[in-house]
C-alpha cells in the first residue's frame, strides 16, 4: 500500500537535534513485531501512531533523493577533522546535558530480537547439550571455551550465556535485559565511547556488578582489546551506534567484534536506513561525506543501504539470517503531521564450530561400531 501523501521533514533544524528512536513511543513497550500493522486506508492515517512497512510513491522517493543531493557538499577536511578528534568531547556533553532523560528503555527489544530474551537463553542451554550434537563437536567446543577461560580470569568467565552491548549510552538496553532475564547464567557487558554515559550506567540503582560489566570503549580503534577473549561471547548487540563511525572505520571494527563471537554467536544490529526522516532534516553545511552527516551538537550519523551492511558483516566472516528495511510512517496526531522513518535491522551469524579431522574420523568409526 503506498503511503498517504504527508511531510518528509519535520518542522526545525534536523542538525540540531539527536536521533529520533521508535522507542521513544510508549506504543513499542507493547506493539507486535514490526511488520503486522499495515495503513490500507489512507483516511485512517491518524488512527495510530504508527503503521508499518509503507510503501513510497515513486514521487517520495525521487524527492528524498533530490533532498540529499542538494545537501551533499562536504564540508571542509579541517572541519571533517576537527568533528573526528573531538568525537568523545561532544558525545560527553551530550551526556553530560540530557543524562538519562533522551531515550526510552528499549523494551521492544526482546520482541525483534528473542535472543536476549530469557527462554532463549535456556533453549541455547538445552541446544549445546542435545543428544543430537555430535561428541566430537560437543568436546571441540568445550575444549575451545576452555582454551579462552584459560587466557585469564576474567569478569563473567563463569557465564553460561554472555552479552555485550557496544554503545550502551545510560543503559537503555542493558538495564530492560537485566531485569527482563533472570537467567542466573547470564551475563551482560556494555561499553560506550562515553565515560559520562559509562559512569551513569554504574551510579544507576539497577546496575550489578554480579551480573554486568560497564567499561569505556572505542569502538572505532579495532586495536584495542575487550575486556573477554575472543570466542567467549553469545550475542554481540548494536543498537544505533555503527551509524555514529567514521565510514573507513566501520569494517574493521565489525571485524573486530566478530572475532569475540562463539561459533553460532550471532550479532544483532538495528540502525538508521538510506533516506530515514533524519537524513532529509540535514540542512546545507552539516554534510561530512556521502550520507555522513554532523549534527549541531557535534554527533556523527550515517545512513545505511541493506547491501552496504550486508557487506560488512559478510567481509568480517559472517551469515545472514536477517537484513530487513523497516520503512514505518510515524504520526503526530495532534499536530496532524505524518513522518517516515526507515530503519534497518540486521542478524548475522558466526559459523558453528567444525569437529576437526580426528574427530571426524573418530565419530563415523563409532557410528560404524554401533550399527
Amino acid at each position: 500500500m503506498a503511503a498517504p501523501h504527508g511531510v518528509l521533514a519535520v518542522e526545525g533544524d534536523g542538525g540540531d537535534s539527536g536521533p529520533i528512536l521508535s522507542d521513544s513511543s510508549s506504543e513499542d513497550v507493547k506493539r507486535p513485531q514490526f511488520g503486522t500493522r499495515f495503513l490500507s486506508d489512507p483516511r485512517q492515517v491518524f488512527q495510530h501512531n504508527a503503521w508499518d512497512n509503507v510503501e513510497w510513491s515513486d514521487e517520495q522517493e525521487a524527492a528524498a533523493k533530490k533532498k540529499v543531493l542538494e545537501n551533499s557538499q562536504p564540508l571542509p577536511s579541517e572541519k571533517q577533522e576537527e568533528f573526528d578528534g573531538r568525537a568523545n568531547e561532544y558525545w560527553n556533553e551530550f551526556y553530560t546535558i540530557h543524562e538519562n532523560r533522551f531515550f526510552k528503555d528499549r523494551h521492544w527489544l526482546f520482541t525483534e530480537f528473542p535472543e536476549l530474551a530469557p527462554q532463549h537463553c535456556l533453549n541455547n542451554e538445552a541446544h549445546r547439550s542435545a543428544s543430537d550434537i555430535g561428541d566430537g563437536q560437543r568436546d571441540s567446543l568445550d575444549q575451545e571455551q576452555r582454551r579462552n577461560v584459560a587466557c585469564g580470569d576474567f569478569p563473567g568467565s563463569s557465564a553460561t550465556y554472555r552479552v555485550l552491548e557496544v554503545g550502551c549510552g545510560v543503559g537503555n538496553t542493558v538495564f530492560p535485559i537485566l531485569k527482563t532475564n533472570n537467567d542466573p547464567g547470564l551475563f551482560v557487558y556494555c561499553c560506550d565511547f562515553s565515560s559520562t554515559a559509562v559512569e551513569l550506567v554504574k551510579t544507576n540503582p539497577e546496575y550489578d556488578p554480579e551480573r554486568c560489566l560497564a567499561f569505556v570503549h572505542d569502538l572505532s580503534d579495532a586495536e584495542v582489546d575487550y575486556p573477554v577473549p575472543d570466542g567467549t561471547l553469545d550475542v554481540i548487540v548494536l543498537i544505533f551506534v555503527l551509524s555514529a563511525l567514521h565510514p573507513n572505520k566501520m569494517q574493521a571494527s565489525i571485524s573486530r567484534l566478530a572475532r569475540l563471537l562463539k561459533p553460532g554467536g550471532v550479532m544483532l544490529l538495528r540502525d538508521y536506513g538510506r533516506y530515514d526522516m533524519a537524513q532529509l532534516r540535514f540542512k546545507k553545511g552539516r554534510c561530512l561525506s556521502e550520507n555522513f552527516y554532523v549534527r549541531g551538537d557535534g554527533t556523527r550519523v550515517y545512513f545505511f543501504t541493506q547491501d552496504e551492511l550486508h557487506e560488512l558483516f559478510a567481509a568480517a566472516g559472517l551469515q545472514k539470517v536477517q537484513n530487513l528495511v523497516d520503512r514505518r510512517l510515524q504520526v503526530n496526531r495532534g499536530k496532524q503531521l505524518t513522518m517516515y522513518r526507515v530503519w534497518i535491522q540486521c542478524k548475522y551469524s558466526k559459523a558453528p564450530a567444525q569437529p576437526s579431522e580426528a574427530e571426524e574420523k573418530t565419530h563415523r568409526a563409532l557410528t560404524q561400531t554401533g550399527s
